[in-house]
């Protein structure tokens, strides 16, 4: 199947590396064009605006950091929509806003193009070893349509419900995710100044009620570490955040530890740690503690 794939960045392109190893073809589009060199080398062509990713293409994906992005690549000059035909599917697997991906889609409805928003979870790792989360929004007869080449991408790829449904489901998740962070950041250097060793009161938790993959995976890999080279960008985490608690005002959802959730994360803004990875925030812990949560070796 011929594919469109438009932003090839830190998640962007391992996927699109995936839908080439599946057997697809790809037609790919990014602002830095060296950021698709090895898709290029594995057989991709290259497109020189978004609009340029559509003829021929069944499906095209789009992986862009923030919505205004997407909305501008999808419906701006030399955008997407300008190239699209009522055969054209368009696949947003950004982390949107429901209610941009909604307009987007009626926008595009307008012209008979459908729209699926499909984001996903499981970071630059998960990309990589295409192991991804996908939940996608939509009619469910095109992502009947679009699922096979989505398997390339992810082993958990699930129907959410009618258009902008993956976005809240993602949402949803990453709000948990980034606030799962700081009280767990909260937690551990309680632990530990208490008199706990680091290592077996991350072992007591994970096998406890308490135990969650933020710690068994992710504080292991970076905040123990003290590594933190992006694997999800804490500016990238601070968005996401905001979305919900945008989220949740839209709805009237009461979302007071949301905020303090959020706050943290501005925090962790206005350091200049927008470009490390979302486990910096508990930086800001282990500074107010005066407790450094490493394992050995970190």
């Amino acid at each position: 199947m011929k594919l469109g794939f438009i932003g090839t960045g830190n998640m962007g392109n391992p996927m699109a590396a995936n839908l080439i190893k599946g057997g697809h073809e790809l037609v790919v589009h990014d602002l830095r064009r060296e950021s698709a060199t090895n898709l290029l080398e594995m057989g991709a062509t290259w497109a020189d605006s978004p609009k340029d990713t559509v003829p021929g293409s069944a499906i095209v994906f789009t992986s862009l950091p923030v919505p205004r992005d997407v909305e501008a690549v999808a419906l701006g000059e030399n955008g997407v929509l300008e190239g699209a035909t009522p055969e054209t599917i368009y696949v947003d697997l950004s982390t949107n806003s429901p209610t941009m991906i909604r307009s987007i889609h009626q926008t595009c409805a307008q012209k008979g193009v459908a729209v699926l928003d499909a984001p996903v979870s499981g970071g630059v790792y998960g990309a990589a070893a295409g192991t991804l989360a996908v939940m996608v929004g939509g009619d469910e007869g095109t992502f009947n349509k679009v699922k096979p080449a989505l398997d390339s991408i992810g082993t958990h790829v699930v129907y959410c419900g009618p258009i902008g449904n993956g976005a809240v489901c993602k949402i949803c998740n990453n709000l948990l995710s980034m606030g799962i962070g700081v009280l767990m950041s909260e937690a551990l250097t309680m632990g530990v100044k208490a008199g706990v060793d680091l290592a077996v009161l991350a072992d007591v938790i994970a096998n406890s009620s308490g135990g969650n993959r933020r710690l068994t995976e992710k504080f292991p890999r970076f905040l123990f570490q003290g590594n933190f080279d992006p694997g999800f960008a804490t500016a990238l985490a601070a968005k996401d955040v905001r979305l919900a608690t945008d989220l949740g005002r839209e709805y009237g959802i009461p979302m007071e530890l949301s905020n303090l959730v959020d706050q943290r994360h501005v925090e962790a803004m206005l350091r200049g740690w927008g470009p490390e990875d979302s486990d910096a925030v508990a930086r800001i812990q282990e500074e107010k503690s005066g407790v450094q949560l490493r394992l050995p070796g970190g």
